[in-house]
């Protein structure tokens, strides 16, 4: 089957095949005639179209007036405003026609992508008619693990959005139609659940987007311990409902067995719960409940899953030191990989923990089985990613950042992670668009403002990356990772006291808690101190620093490449040439 042809301009993205313009995850409805014309200037784009041209293409063997055109080159430039301007994309040329004004490039056909064919699926969070707060964890684990069985059931059929976009959905009044708009699904999954001591009720019932028809619907009594039951169950109705194959996995467990206790299960579920709080607190007490469900369950895979996720989550937020973290995930993973091959979590957390020990030939091989387990799973692909730009494959670990961002939303994180790809890949015009698209959502999301204030450093563009720089500092709370951006932005821009003033801060805070030594090379290699930076390498490299694996091909370090102690640091990543 040949692939669809899309085109990417600004916030917009224009299916050339079936003439589907999309914001962001948003169909914007378009006549026929105003979507021939729009797809006639983007495959032009920066060159004149005239009028004659677009009235013969878009109204073949039509006599209209050149009313007919303008009305509908109105109404494009309507659908494509919403705050950026009405002149920004179609300049009228005068006398003779139209120009698309704006950069395109074509993107590639995401087998996530609504125009595709793939059936994409929503799990809304259950609702607690329990009526007490703290059986939250219960309704919130449930939908996770149905989320996760779904995303299992035929992955080259059947997408399903991940869980950070469904549980933003909670508590909320949207209708089924306006959630089906904004994920670009055709179905909706939801349910409730009610618990009396041991004994659940869920119910749950399918819905059809497009029309809101209720397709299947049905309640289930089960123990607690019989949950896993009762999602394979609901698996295997909405396969029926959807038409769509249940897949056997190469490779099936091997005794793993349905059932499993209700106190490990429940233990399981507020790890789950507590994990995504992401919290220091919180995931040191995802991790004694991941342990207690071991404790009462030793053959549960999915607890091993669990805490090998929360050690890691603990290094991403800079709250354990790497290999301390690397070491307690790795033994965790391997042993739910023992009772479960099949289980794709445990393999990217593996992944994930050689990754950060430098070791890719490992990390590329657990990315390739995890993803290969579970496409649906917009983790795996975020992770991914990563590994693909450190290897300098930067057009498929951007096509790989889209994949996790499409299965995933409204994950600002995802959305970041896309800037943070185009970014590395050199394309600092779209790595910015995207940045100020994140911030369109949620105009406080810190980790948005470092991707604007990096590319705009690129661009040159030296006020504008410190004003980025100084709201992620300010919106974080002085993090010492954005401190060293903001002080790194100043010594670029021979602001040199401002610089040191900062650079004090990032000691005076690393006496208090752990501040990667890479943040003090970063700065260091901006003030020109070549040596000072070195030495901070050196303890990042001993420590595995998460900058590291990026060294490479980031630019803010580029004045250290030419020195040979920069070329005797990639060796030993293993990144040399």
């Amino acid at each position: 089957m040949a692939k669809r042809r899309f085109y990417e301009f600004g916030r917009f993205r224009l299916d050339a095949d079936g003439c589907v313009l999309f914001r962001g995850q948003q169909a914007i409805p378009l006549s026929p005639k105003a979507a021939g014309t729009l797809l006639l200037l983007v495959e032009n784009a920066g060159q004149v179209v005239g009028k004659e041209e677009i009235l013969k293409r878009v109204w073949p063997g039509t006599f209209v007036g050149d009313g007919s055109l303008t009305r509908t080159v109105s109404d494009l430039r309507k659908a494509l405003s919403g705050g950026a301007g009405e002149h920004q994309y179609i300049a009228t040329i005068s006398k003779r026609g139209y120009r698309f004004a704006a950069p395109v490039r074509e993107s590639p056909d995401l087998s996530a992508s609504p125009s595709t064919g793939k059936v994409m699926l929503v799990v809304l969070p259950f609702e607690n008619l329990s009526g007490q707060k703290r059986q939250e964890y219960l309704s919130d684990g449930l939908t996770e693990e149905m989320i996760t069985q779904l995303g299992r059931l035929n992955p080259a059929r059947l997408g399903v959005i991940a869980r950070t976009s469904a549980m933003h959905y909670k508590g909320c009044d949207k209708t089924v139609r306006q959630i089906g708009s904004e994920l670009s699904v055709a179905y909706v999954l939801e349910g409730s659940v009610r618990r009396a001591g041991v004994r659940v009720r869920v119910t749950a019932q399918l819905i059809q987007v497009v029309d809101q028809t209720h397709l299947w619907c049905e309640s289930y009594d089960r123990d607690l311990g019989d949950i896993l039951n009762l999602q394979r169950d609901v698996a295997r109705a909405i396969a029926h409902q959807i038409n769509i194959k249940l897949v056997r996995q190469e490779g099936e467990p091997r005794a793993v067995s349905s059932i499993v206790s209700a106190e490990a299960y429940e233990s399981y579920l507020k790890g789950r719960y507590l994990w995504n709080k992401r919290t220091r607190e919180a995931l040191r007490n995802s991790i004694r409940c991941f342990e207690k469900s071991i404790q009462i369950d030793p053959a549960y895979a999915a607890a091993y899953a669990g805490l090998a996720d929360s050690y890691l989550t603990l290094q991403d937020q800079g709250y354990l030191l790497t290999l301390q973290a690397t070491a307690e995930a790795k033994r965790a993973a391997s042993q739910a990989l023992r009772i479960d091959e099949t289980l794709a979590e445990p393999h990217i957390s593996l992944a994930h923990a050689h990754f950060r020990e430098f070791d890719w030939r490992a990390a590329e091989k657990e990315f390739q089985r995890g993803i290969e387990l579970n496409p649906n799973y917009a983790i795996a692909h975020f992770y991914y990613a990563n590994y693909l730009l450190v290897m300098e494959q930067f057009e498929e670990a951007i096509a790989e950042a889209r994949h996790a961002e499409a299965l995933d939303p409204v994950s600002l994180a995802a959305g970041t992670n896309t800037a943070t790809a185009l970014y590395f890949a050199g394309r600092y015009d779209e790595s910015i668009q995207h940045s100020l698209q994140v911030l369109e959502t949620d105009p406080r999301f810190v980790g948005a403002y470092e991707d604007l204030g990096r590319a705009y450093l690129e661009k040159g563009m030296i006020d504008d990356s410190i004003a980025a720089f100084q709201k992620a500092v300010e919106g974080s709370g002085r993090s010492p990772h954005y401190v060293a951006s903001l002080a790194h932005a100043f010594a670029v821009a021979r602001y040199e006291k401002k610089a040191r003033t900062l650079l004090r801060e990032l000691h005076q805070s690393g006496k208090k808690t752990y501040v990667s030594p890479y943040a003090f090379a970063l700065v260091e290699t901006g003030l020109g101190h070549k040596d000072e930076a070195f030495a901070w390498l050196e303890t990042a490299y001993e420590q595995r620093s998460s900058a590291l694996p990026f060294i490479k091909i980031n630019p803010r370090v580029a004045p250290l490449r030419s020195d040979p102690r920069f070329q005797s640091l990639l060796r030993r990543l293993d990144l040399g040439h």
